[in-house]
């Protein structure tokens, strides 16, 4: 009889389910290997998950208090760092929120993407009366460089990465991508989400010039008995500082930076042409645009500007030459290579400029120099202040700290600010810029201090921070080193509005431009548990302001001026039409 045989003892086999994750986390894991550092944005239903992704994969997410400041913090950010930032809101009116800033970032040509929630399309485009239904999609293709929509979760890589590559080759702007609900709570096994994701290569590919163009643009520039260079912001964004220095020092050439280009050479520099804007319109020769537009800010390049002059003009959009006025001596392609081959073109050659051109705006400027610092003095011991009372106080402390970024706006705020305070580094000022769009103060500020870690000073009007002021609060609750000066007149332009109504129900209201002219802004500073002050010298305000900076600490200082201090649209009064019925009968 044999041995008999024992059947081995069969160990359970634990079932194998694979990881799996949403499509939220794959969102969060795009954009943190395209190294996206930072997401400004405002949560809600469908993308509250989302924020937290962003924050477990180690993505900083800046919640704000409105979508539109949010986004203009992701546009300063794209602006000053050359990469895009990036806006995350909900649906419907969220999206339109925001979509303010991200039309805003791609008229000023900032780096900027937006990710907006959104209900199902296939809802949305048969009318079905979802949540939030809104074609976001369509509404934002008119007004972004381009658009793109997520459907499936598997979309989202691929999405992200195209959206950064539109951000910023070529003419940067904003982008938008449709983040449906659908992909975002879509789950796949996270070992096939890894497939999706990959590298892209040469995100921002430069494009060079054309040879024949630098040569005539050499030649031309070579030629000028006046020449003039103008610095726009996009040669500020392009950060090819050293070059235009390079250029300017070389040969000798005055320089006319737009608001956003101060600092990129000094404005105190001995070229700065900037209280010469009027001669050099009228009499210079040639002048080299650099990454800026002749557009209203500028006359579109006719009218007050010599009738024989020839413009050279870089620009990396080949549909900006010719826009306005005939461009002699167009230069297409990335900046740097663009300035690199110029010089080299010019190299060893001298300027036939006249000896005399740079002397003689030196001698303007010195004498209009002179003036504006008596201006300055004069007002400094008016009492109620007045913008340039103001103004003697905050200009030698910026111009003391230059490291600062001044954020700004206002209508006398930011003309008399932008005219007052000297800038010697380059991305140093940000502004309301092309659109001179109003309320982006808050945002801006909060996106040049995250992005860049710097001090930050923001000089607002009354008027303009009620756009965006509650967003002082994420100033504080992020702990951000931004000092916020309110220059308060009580009014859009003033607080002397006068309704001309005679009619009972209406002729009590307040003017239309008629703010509160008592309104304490600093209050808001103890709301959120801040540093702030309430001043209505400038002595006071200097000390004040010292303070604020030197704390590196969130700050709200209120300034009291007079309520007639200040007029209609600062030096744009003309667009307001005259109207043709006299309201006062």
């Amino acid at each position: 009889m044999g041995t008999p045989t024992t059947t081995p003892a069969v160990t359970p086999q634990t079932p194998h389910f694979p990881e799996q994750v949403t499509g939220m986390y794959i969102l969060a894991e795009a954009l943190k290997r395209l190294e996206i550092p930072t997401v400004y944005g405002l949560v809600g239903i469908p993308v509250t998950e989302a924020a937290y992704a962003m924050q477990k994969v180690g993505i900083k997410f800046v919640g704000f208090r409105f979508e539109q400041q949010a986004g203009m913090a992701a546009a300063t950010h794209g602006y000053l760092t050359k990469t895009p930032g990036v806006l995350l809101t909900v649906s419907s009116l969220g999206f339109m929120n925001g979509l303010t800033a991200t039309a805003n970032a791609t008229v000023n040509c900032y780096p900027m993407i937006q990710i907006s929630g959104a209900s199902d399309p296939t809802m949305v485009d048969m009318k079905m009366g979802t949540y939030e239904e809104l074609d976001q999609l369509n509404t934002a293709r008119p007004l972004v460089k381009a658009a793109f929509r997520c459907s499936h979760a598997k979309d989202i890589p691929s999405a992200v990465a195209r959206a950064y590559r539109a951000a910023v080759s070529g003419r940067p702007g904003g982008v938008y991508i449709d983040m449906t609900t659908p992909a975002l709570a879509e789950i796949m096994n996270r070992e096939d989400a890894e497939k999706l994701f990959y590298q892209p290569v040469d995100l921002y590919s430069p494009v060079s010039p054309n040879a024949d163009a630098v040569q005539r643009a050499a030649e031309t520039l070579l030629s000028a008995k006046r020449p003039a260079i103008l610095l726009g912001k996009g040669a500020a964004y392009a950060q090819v500082d050293d070059k235009i220095k390079k250029l300017i020092e070389t040969y000798n050439i005055p320089y006319l930076p737009m608001s956003m280009a101060k600092g990129l050479m000094p404005d105190n520099g001995p070229l700065s042409a900037l209280s010469c804007r009027s001669t050099i319109m009228k009499e210079a020769d040639v002048v080299m645009v650099i990454g800026a537009r002749l557009n209203w800010m500028l006359s579109f390049g006719k009218g007050k500007w010599n009738p024989a002059i020839k413009f050279i003009q870089l620009d990396v959009e080949p549909q900006e030459i010719d826009v306005n006025v005939p461009i002699a001596a167009p230069v297409v392609g990335d900046m740097g290579q663009s300035l690199d081959a110029i010089l080299a073109a010019m190299d060893g050659k001298k300027m036939q400029a006249d000896p005399a051109w740079v002397t003689s705006l030196q001698a303007e400027t010195k004498a209009k120099n002179v003036k504006f610092s008596e201006r300055l003095t004069a007002a400094a011991p008016l009492s109620p202040m007045n913008h340039w009372s103001a103004l003697s106080a905050i200009k030698p402390i910026i111009e003391a700290n230059p490291d600062v970024i001044l954020v700004n706006e206002g209508a006398n705020t930011l003309d008399d600010t932008r005219d007052a305070i000297d800038m010697s580094l380059p991305r140093h000022r940000v502004d309301c810029a092309t659109w001179a769009i109003m309320g982006m103060g808050m945002g801006s500020a909060i996106g040049a201090a995250v992005s860049t870690g710097k001090q930050v000073v923001a000089v607002e009007g009354d008027s303009a921070f009620g756009f965006s002021g509650m967003d002082f609060a994420t100033i504080c609750r992020f702990k951000l080193p931004v000092t916020v000066v309110v220059l308060n007149n009580g009014g859009i332009y003033n607080n002397i509005g006068v309704n001309p109504s005679t009619d009972p129900r209406v002729e009590s209201d307040p003017a239309p431009t008629t703010l509160d002219l008592q309104a304490r802004y600093d209050k808001m500073g103890e709301v959120f548990g801040v540093a702030n002050y309430y001043v209505t010298t400038p002595d006071e305000l200097s000390k004040a302001l010292t303070e604020a900076i030197a704390s590196k600490k969130p700050a709200i200082i209120d300034v009291q001026l007079a309520a007639d201090a200040g007029k209609e649209s600062g030096h744009i009064g003309y667009l307001n039409p005259t109207p043709l019925i006299d309201y006062t009968v």
